[in-house]
């Protein structure tokens, strides 16, 4: 018997009871603020008070629980206790009255979390078991007729002998739009079907179970609560003392586990049979290609069905990944709750009814955690379904030709093909050419040695050489390499929390660094300045906690080569905005102009590390024909990335302002400048990945450097592989990057090509008079002028 299993259509009930409940807590909490003050005002004022509530607890609802029953009996009983001492009115008050209070806080937030997150999955259910299959329906009736017409307008082409090739044209793209949309509709269909039978069978039992544990504390906690009321109300004489144990008695008959059995039998819901989610079979009437509930496999659809399986690998990667954190979580959070209450249990009743209340919001916390869990299995479990469907039919016809949909003459196609091929292989002629120019020897990067670092701790934390400021996560991973390597940094994703990173027994942990009561500590003993808790973990050798074991061994030294204090640059004018932020000229201590690229406060934390990316991989580079980097500042917000000044601006702009003056010597001399860049980072194995004009600065006496490397990727292998295509530039992107995500620094000579072309044509935009999409037609039919 439980809410999950009985309560599923009984909502409005549920919401009843609860609006009861706490109706029944500001009853209980008013008398006891009320008893607090009749503790001084003796007998007169007690009476009245178990007056006003009787009255009270007479007017509650057609409902009326064992805890109403067992309130009223503590009332009843209290009546003659008429002459108690004014000294136990402070205990009172500080003891379950204040318990109470946060009870009802806790009550009101559990209230509210369960609509909300009803609401939630109602309409989620809603929305993909209604909405969304609709909406695809229409779009299908509607295609189907755009099909039907396309193929009207070919015969009567065809029959006429006029444009024929647009009339196929039309047809087959309507006719691709239709399939595509018909394996949405069926993948969709798919989802629809598993989350309703989700829905109903765990996502609605397992909030409604939620509910209930939630129900049964609060009620437990209630108890804890009456029954230290109970003890302090007790005085030692023979009345009093009978008095009290009826009070007792009252409290004890409460039982959580068994508090809601006449309200479950008398709101008990009947059983609703699920509404069956079938394909819509009155959308094949008037096209004979399709079959329901089947993906369709043919030239039109190979390829987007490949595209598809990969979305929902990533889409289901990304899921369970997600699911195997918050379980964890949920394992992490049961593992301290029941840890908490066996410290308690140990110590004194008192002390486990005061941990019943002040477990509750963490409690929840976790029926919350619970509730997401259900919700990422339910999404596992229907990209898991949409993946076995499209791998099914994918690996059915695996080696072989899509089947056309609409045969058309064969001359035409022939003629085409070898055309196409033709051309490919002229180009990858060029292309290679191209590569072996460019291409030189690989360089051995050079290492740095470390240095002794633990600090007097008077020196503030920012000039701690152990302090790396807000360094995104990854990097502090990196530069944790041996066993007590310890780092301290402050948080990507909340500034001014700081954390501890450390290398220890094979892993890379993360303690937070606790403050409280102006003491910062982990577990143990606090201390003013994290400073000088660092250097008590070190010098001790005591562990950051008992649980981890972890000693700090080895301080891990910020490189003060690349490091610069937000006092030591001063910023100047506007020169432009990025996509992380702005960017400003500005000036050193001594006098040094540089560029400063300033990052946004409020960007997400992973967008924040993706801005640090370009520093890191700058670090690296010294060449003349790279911009080069001067630091970083990343002790505090905003972080600052600051950059040599390159005077001549960007190179697009300067070709199209210069291009009266520019003689072919001089774009030859560019364009040399630019591979000589490329190859160095070739022998470096970074690919760009975004090398245009307007990514290239021009310096002093004209030396081009390349610049913009917040694409850029470093691999030991030369190829990094992409699994979006956000915020591509398409006219300058290999084909193979652009079908496959594929990038090499061969990608990279692709848009060499298409950056001599900019050179050349001084700032004219490549593949004139066509948009992206046009472009990359054009290219994949082998027109590449």
């Amino acid at each position: 018997m439980g809410f999950g299993g009985d309560l599923k259509y009984s909502h409005d009930a549920l919401l009843k009871l609860q609006d009861w409940e706490l109706r029944l807590l500001e009853t209980v909490k008013k008398f006891m603020v009320m008893r607090v003050k009749s503790d001084k005002e003796y007998a007169s004022t007690l009476q009245n008070l178990c007056n006003q509530v009787d009255k009270e607890s007479a007017c509650q609802l057609d409902y009326i629980s064992n805890v109403s029953k067992s309130w009223l009996l503590v009332v009843q009983q209290t009546e003659q206790l008429s002459k108690i001492m004014k000294t136990h009115a402070e205990d009172l008050n500080s003891g379950p009255l204040h318990r109470l209070t946060m009870m009802i806080k806790d009550k009101q937030q559990v209230k509210k979390s369960f609509v909300g997150v009803h609401q939630q999955i109602e309409a989620e259910m809603y929305k993909v078991t209604k909405t969304e299959l609709e909406k695809l329906k229409s779009s299908y009736r509607q295609l189907i007729k755009e099909v039907n017409s396309a193929k009207e307008k070919y015969k009567e082409a065809v029959a006429k002998g006029k444009e024929t090739e647009k009339a196929k044209d039309r047809c087959e793209k309507a006719t691709m739009k239709l399939h595509m949309l018909h394996n949405q509709y069926v993948l969709a269909l798919k989802g629809a079907q598993l989350h309703q039978h989700q829905y109903y069978d765990t996502t609605l039992p397992l909030l409604l179970d939620s509910l209930q544990k939630m129900q049964e504390e609060m009620i437990k906690a209630l108890k804890g609560i009456l029954d230290e009321y109970s003890e302090i109300t007790s005085l030692v004489t023979e009345e009093i003392v009978n008095v009290h144990k009826e009070i007792q008695t009252s409290v004890e008959q409460i039982d959580p586990n068994s508090e809601y059995n006449d309200f479950i039998d008398t709101h008990r819901s009947s059983e609703v049979v699920e509404q069956e989610i079938e394909f819509d079979t009155s959308l094949l009437e008037e096209n004979e290609n399709l079959q329901a509930n089947e993906i369709m496999w043919n030239n039109l659809t190979a390829e987007s069905l490949q595209v598809m399986l990969k979305t929902v690998i990533e889409e289901l990667m990304q899921t369970q990944q997600t699911l195997l954190s918050k379980e964890e979580l949920v394992l992490d959070l049961e593992k301290k709750i029941e840890e908490s209450s066996k410290t308690c249990e140990k110590k004194s009743d008192y002390c486990e009814k005061q941990h019943i209340v002040l477990l509750l919001s963490q409690k929840q916390a976790l029926e919350e955690l619970k509730q997401t869990v259900q919700q990422l299995k339910c999404s596992e479990a229907k990209f898991a379904a949409q993946k076995e469907l499209l791998e099914q039919k994918v690996q059915e016809n695996d080696g072989k030709e899509p089947p056309p949909v609409v045969n058309y003459e064969e001359d035409a196609r022939s003629v085409t093909s070898m055309d196409k091929k033709d051309k490919v292989s002229r180009f990858d002629t060029i292309r290679h050419s191209i590569a072996g120019i460019i291409r030189s020897p690989k360089s051995m990067l050079g290492s740095s040695s470390f240095f002794d670092v633990i600090s007097t701790t008077e020196k503030p934390l920012a000039e701690q050489d152990w302090y790396h400021g807000a360094i995104p996560r990854i990097e502090a991973q990196e530069l944790l390499k041996q066993q007590g390597d310890f780092l301290v940094r402050e948080s990507h994703g909340k500034p001014g929390e700081y954390v501890l990173s450390v290398f220890s027994d094979g892993q890379r942990r993360h303690f937070i660094i606790q403050y409280a009561d102006n003491q910062y500590r982990f577990e143990g003993t606090g201390f003013p300045t994290i400073p000088q808790l660092i250097e008590h973990h070190y010098t001790t050798k005591q562990v950051i906690t008992k649980k981890s074991g972890v000693v700090l061994l080895n301080p891990v030294v910020k490189d003060k080569k690349w490091v610069l204090n937000h006092e030591d640059v001063t910023l100047g004018e506007l020169l432009g905005k990025g996509n992380f932020g702005e960017v400003y000229k500005g000036t050193l201590k001594d006098k040094t102009p540089v560029a400063v690229k300033t990052c946004k406060e409020d960007l997400p934390q992973e967008l924040k590390i993706k801005f640090l990316s370009e520093a890191r991989i700058l670090k690296q580079y010294d060449h003349p024909n790279i911009v080069k980097l001067i630091g970083v500042c990343t002790q505090r917000q905003p972080i600052y990335i600051v950059m040599e000044l390159v005077p001549g601006g960007d190179f697009l702009s300067f070709l199209r302002k210069k291009k009266d003056e520019l003689k072919t010597k001089q774009l030859v001399k560019f364009s040399l400048d630019a591979a000589s860049g490329m190859a160095y980072l070739e022998s470096k194995n970074c690919i760009h990945r975004d090398l245009a004009a307007r990514n290239c600065l021009v310096g002093e006496s004209n030396i081009l450097k390349i610049s913009d490397f917040g694409m850029s990727r470093q691999e030991d292998d030369g190829v990094y592989s992409s699994s979006g295509l956000k915020q591509i530039p398409i006219k300058w992107t290999a084909p193979e990057a652009l079908n496959y995500g594929r990038y090499t620094s061969e990608s990279d000579v692709w848009s060499f090509g298409i950056l001599l072309w900019e050179t050349f044509s001084l700032g004219v935009c490549p593949y004139p008079g066509m948009t992206n999409q046009q472009a990359r037609e054009q290219v994949e039919k082998g027109n590449y002028s």
